[in-house]
């Protein structure tokens, strides 16, 4: 929550009246008008737990599983993008309405715009090739780091998905190890089985 907001969830209680959802509603609403929202954010639910989305003018740049505390995102855009950020379901609608398709076997692909802004260095390349690998395949570190033009640096390549700002979209989830193994994930390796399972890809040894 951001600071304007915890203002507003602090305000006495004037009972129906005090509509919080719609004044913040309205606030978005103005302050993107004005010019003044750079990041709009908003939860959705999925069969992996709530989800939240951080959307800029230039795409989708930021998407977190529920483990992650609020406080310590609302800080990382904040200070990685932009300080001027509120939440506002409506700029999120598509990228919501996408993986609710995605977790419904109805889309096999994004077609949102990404916004790098939080990727430096080498993990632009390594994250920009997860990026084109296709539902229904998997790929390993080493060929990331190929793509990235860094053969040798499977380990960096491994680095910089482990610290992938937009899982699923970006699908970080379809890098395994060159002998079928899991690897790590961010978000758990039980989340990973699970959307390997959804795409059917998950190894037999499920390791």
């Amino acid at each position: 929550m951001t600071d304007l907001e915890q203002r507003l969830a602090n305000l006495p209680d004037a009972g129906p009246a005090l509509d919080l959802d719609r004044l913040q509603a309205e606030l978005a609403r103005r302050a993107s008008r004005a010019g003044l929202l750079d990041v709009a954010y908003a939860s959705a639910d999925s069969p992996l737990g709530k989800l939240t989305v951080f959307v800029t003018r230039r795409g989708l740049v930021r998407m977190a599983y529920e483990n992650e505390p609020d406080d310590l995102l609302l800080e990382e855009l904040a200070e990685g993008v932009s300080p001027r950020l509120l939440r506002d379901p409506r700029r999120t609608d598509a990228a919501r309405s996408e993986l609710e398709e995605y977790f419904e076997g109805h889309r096999r692909s994004f077609d949102l715009p990404i916004d790098w802004s939080l990727v430096h260095g080498f993990a632009v390349g390594v994250l920009q090739a997860t990026a084109r690998v296709p539902f229904g395949e998997v790929t390993s570190y080493g060929e990331m780091a190929a793509e990235a033009g860094s053969p040798r640096a499977a380990r960096a390549a491994g680095n910089a998905l482990g610290s992938n700002p937009i899982p699923i979209v970006v699908p970080c989830h379809r890098v395994l190890h060159a002998d079928g193994g899991l690897g790590g994930y961010s978000g758990g390796l039980d989340r990973k089985r699970f959307l390997l399972h959804l795409e059917g890809t998950l190894p037999a040894s499920g390791r």
